[in-house]
């Protein structure tokens, strides 16, 4: 079956695991668009690392239909593997070898003839910047150069869906933004990358959608604005340099949380441009002068504790509109 960028890179329908008595992943749903970096977000637990084994064939669904590539998972679980490249949560290099003894071995189980092979990894090493220590023992190398290593392995079959179960595990922050450019890089070209992550900003920054699992289960799907915008909280906070504008504002509001002390002036509100738009016509036909406006709204910390967490769910939601 020829893929085809038109359709889904990922298609999953019900996928169900359990492990014995535990249900892992209950009826999961999940479409992923070609070309795109698709986030799972969740707790420790919540099933994220399971999707990514079982799409990626190193276990077997309990049920359900999916597709990754166009090819069937269960039934040509082969040409999957051909299509993939997969990068786990720690770095799958041999120490002893250098970068680009590891990169060769790759080309020779991925059957590239010799030649193929090293003009394969010279493209890898200069794409991932490590064409300096590229004669140089893996032992050697940085925690960010060996995850660059890592995701360069995974790229020498040239897949066209790549999975990243949480591949800035461990890395400082100026390594883990090196790699979200290598991610960024990626999605340029075409690939398309379905990644677990546990850093809020990563997946802010990265994904085109996000799911979020609790539980094994899809608590809510989106773009990283339209998760922010389900959870209460956002509201535009007004400064003022006149007590008395200050309560004119109030009065023209219909209320909203004052502090006199530091005469500003808290409303609710989406952070929307209609509403803010609403909300200064009102001031501007009462006559008050704001001095400055700020708009506040939910981040993906507020998402996450909002929507999982099971049994204390609503408590942490009330707790995030605060």
């Amino acid at each position: 079956m020829t893929f085809e960028p038109t359709r889904p890179a990922i298609a999953v329908r019900d996928l169900r695991k359990s492990f014995g008595d535990q249900v892992v992943l209950d009826g999961i749903d999940l479409t992923v668009p070609s070309g795109t970096v698709f986030a799972l977000l969740g707790p420790n637990g919540a099933g994220k690392t399971t999707i990514v084994r079982i799409l990626s064939t190193l276990i077997g669904a309990d049920g359900g239909d999916l597709r990754v590539a166009g090819h069937d998972v269960v039934r040509e679980p082969d040409s999957v593997r051909a299509a993939i490249g997969v990068t786990g949560q720690f770095a799958a290099v041999d120490n002893l070898l250098t970068g680009e003894e590891n990169l060769l071995l790759m080309a020779a189980l991925h059957h590239l003839g010799k030649r193929a092979g090293r003009r394969r990894a010279a493209e890898l090493l200069d794409r991932f910047g490590l064409t300096e220590a590229a004669r140089k023992p893996v032992a050697t190398y940085s925690g960010g150069m060996r995850r660059r290593l890592d995701l360069a392995m995974g790229l020498v079959g040239d897949p066209r869906v790549v999975f990243l179960d949480e591949p800035t595990t461990g890395l400082d922050p100026r390594s883990r933004r090196g790699l979200w450019d290598v991610v960024r890089g990626l999605v340029a070209d075409g690939v398309t990358v379905l990644l677990t992550t546990q850093y809020l900003e990563e997946a802010d920054q990265l994904a085109d959608r996000i799911a979020l699992l609790d539980h094994g289960r899809l608590v809510a799907e989106g773009t990283a604005a339209e998760l922010k915008r389900q959870v209460p909280g956002g509201h535009v906070r007004l400064s003022f340099s006149d007590p008395r504008d200050l309560a004119a504002a109030a009065r023209a509001l219909g209320g909203g949380s004052a502090d006199d002390d530091e005469l500003t002036l808290r409303v609710p509100g989406d952070g929307g441009v209609r509403s803010l738009r609403a909300l200064l016509d009102r001031l501007d036909d009462a006559g008050v002068e704001v001095g400055d406006l700020t708009v506040h709204t939910p981040d993906l910390d507020d998402v996450f504790l909002a929507l999982t967490g099971g049994t204390d769910r609503a408590d942490r939601a009330k707790e995030s509109a605060r």
